[in-house]
């Protein structure tokens, strides 16, 4: 098999299709629900993170061999949102195949997902009638790594070394970084794992929960704090690199939503990419996260 979009495409296919229950049969519903996962996995890799209707057009010339039938821009928009829940489930799928899912080494990190920047985008997401409006949700933070204050939600994630997800939250950045970390500890700790985060994390109330839970926190020492501290800045990059895989190559700062359903359901697409990425190129004896073969 070859490292390529087809390749990657057709085990994201054939994963979800054997998976994903059969839904009721509907005339009107020519497209599975494998096949719109699918869809939106290419709409990642190809680039077109932020505009439905230049996707599905460039689909009909680009991926005819593999779909024969393209839905339209509102079927595949409210399909994909109504699959989240089996998105979500199927990164945890491409997840435990990966090596990364045994890995005792962790990294612990969130970055923002901005969803306005003028003050007068930020008012009217405020004034939203939308039910769902990520005005409802989003708040005002500071990014240390970007020197500047951003409005919108806050992404955590839990990674093991090699990139494979182990865990991912999306909250409001006014909320603590350490208070949402439990919750991921929670979630993605088999027990024994050494966790690398940076001095957001630091607390012993934090630490102590960790321990807890299975999990050795290892972080940089604050400026007030004696001793020496770990040297970490080598394992510490390989966080930020995975996280630049997800904003840079797939396009998690443009991703167009304006509901908190559809934000969420998007970055788990992202995610899904990400991980299906990461378990065919280690079942290929490739570097986890070279994506360029299946964004070419």
């Amino acid at each position: 098999m070859d490292a390529d979009l087809d390749s990657l495409l057709t085990v994201v296919f054939c994963t979800a299709d054997d998976l994903l229950p059969t839904r009721p049969g509907n005339a009107r519903r020519m497209v599975t629900d494998a096949e719109v996962v699918t869809l939106a996995v290419a709409q990642v890799l190809l680039g077109y993170h932020d505009s439905d209707r230049r996707f599905l057009a460039a689909a009909q010339r680009r991926l005819v061999h593999l779909f024969p039938r393209i839905p339209t821009q509102d079927a595949f928009h409210k399909r994909r949102a109504r699959l989240e829940a089996s998105i979500e489930w199927l990164i945890g799928v491409f997840a435990a195949q990966s090596p990364g899912y045994h890995d005792t080494m962790l990294v612990l990190d969130s970055t923002p997902v901005e969803t306005a920047r003028s003050r007068e985008t930020v008012k009217r997401a405020g004034d939203s009638a939308l039910a769902d409006a990520i005005g409802d949700a989003a708040g005002y933070g500071y990014s240390p790594a970007h020197s500047r204050f951003f409005y919108g939600m806050r992404l955590h994630l839990l990674t093991a070394l090699d990139g494979t997800p182990r865990s991912a939250t999306l909250w409001s950045p006014e909320r603590g970084e350490r208070e949402v970390a439990v919750g991921l500890l929670a979630r993605g700790l088999h027990g024994g794992e050494t966790v690398i985060a940076d001095k957001g994390y630091a607390g012993a109330e934090f630490a102590a929960i960790a321990t807890t839970l299975g999990a050795t926190i290892v972080r940089p020492n604050r400026k007030t704090e004696p001793g020496q501290a770990p040297v970490i800045s080598g394992v510490r990059q390989r966080v930020e690199s995975i996280i630049q895989s997800t904003k840079g190559t797939l396009g998690l700062e443009r991703h167009g939503a304006r509901t908190l359903h559809n934000l969420r359901v998007r970055i788990c697409v992202r995610l899904l990419a990400l991980a299906a990425c990461i378990t065919l190129n280690h079942q290929l004896g490739r570097p986890s996260r070279n994506l360029v073969p299946y964004t070419t």
